[in-house]
């Protein structure tokens, strides 16, 4: 009888230990491979492209977690976007360049992560924008992806705390390390809200970046350039915005406000406006956006968003320069499943104003610049895409 009980003693305390260790690790990504058509790409002519993240990105990652008892989970999180089209890593060649973290997280008190991570301006602004994180028309993002709402790069060195979820409210705080001497050369930081209740979803959140444009960059910091189409002395993004689902519908409203100051470069594409020392760019971005699914498999999508701009110092001829863009986008996806969709899209952008310079220092026109496209080569630029995307 004593053996009986101490087995059965025994086996409870292995079955108690087992549960506490229960581990998991899960293979994700999503496949996106499409054909794109660009006109007046800067020098002249239209392109057809066979496009890797036609529409949104195409990755695959690794996460895990390990149960450790009393609502705590050690996780982690590896994820790299690469080329579908030729097999290419992302990000100047870095294997884990859209996330690379490990933490803790509680379900009383949130989660805390060290590694390479999103800022919260792409991750709490992102899905309320047409360009939104992972499923987004990227070609509908913000001109040069301004704000990064597109999320088109991720921060390293970065410390980050998300709270639980207290009634549909939700905050975070992120720090991003320059691992510099000069401690404010490439460091970042950024804060978000979220609420979310049945159809309504709001967010609101802040983004720094500080560089050095004058020194050498440290790729070690927080931001390789590489990784951005702006770089400057000072990044600030912020914003505020709302979905609201109505039945089959749903429409989003976004704003948002980048700053640049001491300008270093603005590159899209292979192709950069001739940048001054010294000046700066302010975009205001105003965003309509929303949905319809006509049946649970087909779903119609559009937006429209006008950005304000507005540069200035440096050896600029004439004053400040205002330029403007205009992006429509109308777009179709139909869900064969789950997790398996074809899609279609097109996006228009109109741009007035001046930005940059001329040879001769004189004020250079404005031209369109489609997120993620090479710019145009005049004020309007048309681009449409086709494509299969498969998630698993």
């Amino acid at each position: 009888m004593r053996k009986k009980l101490l087995a059965a003693s025994l086996m409870g305390f292995f079955a108690a230990s087992a549960a506490h260790a229960q581990s998991s690790v899960t293979l994700y990504g999503s496949l996106d491979a499409g054909l794109v058509y660009v006109n007046n790409v800067a020098g002249g002519g239209h392109a057809w492209v066979q496009s890797s993240s036609a529409l949104s990105p195409t990755y695959f990652g690794l996460r895990g977690a390990e149960d450790l008892g009393g609502g705590l989970k050690a996780i982690f999180t590896l994820e790299n976007g690469f080329n579908l089209n030729n097999g290419t890593l992302g990000n100047s060649g870095t294997m884990f360049n859209r996330k690379a973290f490990v933490g803790l997280q509680s379900d009383q008190y949130g989660s805390l992560t060290l590694g390479r991570q999103y800022d919260f301006v792409a991750e709490d602004l992102g899905p309320l924008s047409s360009a939104g994180q992972n499923a987004g028309v990227q070609v509908a993002g913000h001109p040069f992806n301004n704000d990064n709402v597109a999320a088109l790069y991720s921060l390293a060195n970065t410390i980050k705390y998300t709270s639980a979820n207290y009634s549909g409210f939700q905050l975070g705080g992120m720090y991003g390390f320059s691992n510099s001497t000069d401690f404010a050369n490439n460091r970042s930081y950024s804060f978000g809200a979220t609420y979310n209740n049945g159809p309504l979803s709001v967010g609101a959140a802040y983004l720094q970046i500080n560089n050095n444009p004058n020194a050498a960059f440290n790729t070690a910091g927080t931001l390789n350039p590489a990784s951005a189409t702006i770089i400057a002395e000072t990044q600030r993004s912020y914003g505020i915005g709302g979905t609201y689902a109505f039945g089959p519908a749903k429409v989003g409203l976004l704003f948002t406000r980048s700053q640049y100051f001491n300008l270093a470069g603005i590159a899209q594409g292979g192709v950069s406006p001739s940048i001054t020392t010294g000046q700066g760019l302010n975009i205001n971005n105003y965003e309509i956006n929303g949905t319809y699914s006509v049946t649970p498999a087909f779903a119609l999508l559009g937006s429209y968003t006008f950005s304000d701009g507005k540069s200035g110092g440096g050896a600029v001829t004439g004053g400040n320069q205002f330029p403007k863009w205009h992006t429509a986008m109308l777009g179709a996806d139909y869900a064969f499943s789950r997790r398996t969709d074809v899609y279609l899209a097109a996006v228009y952008q109109h741009a007035t104003g001046s930005l940059g310079l001329n040879p001769d220092g004189t004020a250079a026109p404005n031209v369109a610049a489609i997120s993620t496209l090479p710019p145009s080569s005049t004020e309007n630029q048309v681009a449409a895409a086709i494509g299969l995307r498969h998630r698993f």
